[in-house]
């Protein structure tokens, strides 16, 4: 039994630290980058790779289980580099690779969510490492059901369908509707088969409502959303973008009037990302659920307050691909093979929420969110071998401490029970 804050835990030993960390703290922290995927070599005594913040920079192999630079999808961002005169930005780059109709890395059919490399996978995500994480987090859906007198849950970015099946078994006749907002067919085919079980309660919808009641959840939604990369080079900003380059691409930077949201300190190189479109996606849903009569929204994903997102040490960015659960940092080669990803700079998504209109419900870790909502009572029930598992969803050095969850709803009239402990929305 261990005391968190003066409040026992039963039976669970959930290693779990509350650090107190200043930005200062963060030469000494190097997570892994979770969706998850294994970093390449294994022995533990090797020289340390190369380090950013909370990313670890690994020196990889090119992975090239086919040639991407004479794929469909590299003649088509080669013919848009063409058409706008030799050179677009990494956004542009980053939501071709990503979602390219057809032929994008959440578009095209190949396996994307699994536990092991051997399915031809290239990550798994917190509803595939544990049931325990689905039912948690429906004790906190349930709550904002009852606060906003709907039975309708919205998730963007299903994935596999585990979460809602966890959700769906877990709240019952509390919900009448579940509704997926999904740009990928096949997996939309996946989550159907999936929720077969539940098919009279769940429905796809391939464009917004102009209204959202009820509750909207969105695990690992914002990290695969276009970023803008900036690049400080000898104390000149630059966007960094895309070019051809033989039958592949590389990079090439413009000067720009772009600027990060906070001052950079020092002079050395430096390069970030800014999220307008991840902003631009919480706004508009902010604007539909205030069109409604009462809506809540938690997002769960990896990333960090402005302060630490901009931090002078965290000067190689947060941008990382995942492939074969193998992490690597050059989003230029495998195009529409892997994932693209970037860190979530939390600040700005509170910031896109509030000036729409909605109250900030609370900002916290996975691990605090998640031990709030019952999950070391649910592990002091389960077999070892689940228990095991969903010790991955908080420990520090997993996804407890990277993870973060931010609410924010309609109205400020209540209390969000996964942020009754830890909360850190001072830190935004």
């Amino acid at each position: 039994m261990v005391l968190i804050h003066g409040r026992r835990i039963k039976s669970v030993k959930v290693a779990f630290r509350n650090l107190k960390r200043t930005s200062s703290d963060l030469r000494f922290i190097q997570r892994r980058d979770y969706r998850v995927s294994r970093w390449f070599g294994s022995k533990r005594d090797a020289k340390p790779p190369h380090a950013f913040g909370d990313n670890l920079r690994l020196i990889m192999p090119k992975l090239t289980p086919t040639s991407s630079s004479t794929s469909p999808l590299a003649e088509r961002i080669h013919q848009a580099i063409a058409q706008a005169d030799g050179w677009i930005g990494f956004d542009r780059f980053m939501a071709m690779a990503l979602y390219e109709p057809g032929l994008g890395y959440y578009t095209n059919a190949l396996q994307k969510f699994g536990t092991m490399p051997s399915s031809g996978s290239d990550f798994v995500t917190a509803p595939g490492i544990s049931r325990l994480f689905g039912q948690t987090l429906a004790v906190q859906v349930r709550q904002a059901l009852e606060v906003t007198q709907s039975g309708e849950v919205w998730e963007f970015g299903a994935g596999t369908g585990a979460l809602a099946l966890q959700f769906l078994e877990s709240l019952g006749d509390a919900v009448h509707q579940y509704t997926i907002i999904d740009l990928s067919g096949t997996l939309r085919a996946r989550q159907a088969d999936t929720l077969l079980k539940y098919a009279h309660k769940v429905r796809w919808l391939d464009a917004w409502p102009e209204v959202m009641e009820g509750v909207v959840v969105g695990n690992e939604v914002l990290d695969a959303m276009p970023v803008q990369l900036l690049q400080r080079t000898q104390g000149i900003w630059h966007e960094r973008g895309v070019v051809t380059s033989g039958d592949g691409f590389s990079w090439s930077d413009r000067p720009t009037d772009l600027r990060p949201p906070t001052e950079i300190e020092g002079q050395h190189d430096y390069l970030t990302e800014i999220h307008p479109q991840a902003e631009a996606f919480v706004a508009s849903l902010a604007e539909r659920m205030k069109a409604g009569r009462g809506a809540a929204a938690f997002f769960l994903d990896y990333g960090f307050p402005e302060a630490e997102y901009f931090h002078l040490q965290r000067h190689m960015g947060t941008v990382m691909c995942h492939q074969l659960h193998q992490a690597d940092d050059d989003p230029l080669v495998a195009v529409g093979q892997k994932d693209i990803t970037a860190h979530v700079n939390f600040t700005g998504m509170a910031l896109a929420a509030q000036n729409t209109g909605l109250a900030v419900l609370g900002y916290t870790c996975q691990a605090w969110f998640l031990l709030n909502l019952g999950l070391a009572e649910r592990m002091a029930e389960a077999s070892l071998a689940e228990r095991s598992q969903a010790q991955r969803l908080v420990n520090e050095h997993e996804m407890g401490e990277l993870f973060k969850v931010l609410g924010f709803a309609t109205s400020a009239d209540w209390s969000a029970r996964g942020f009754d402990q830890g909360d850190r929305s001072h830190r935004l």
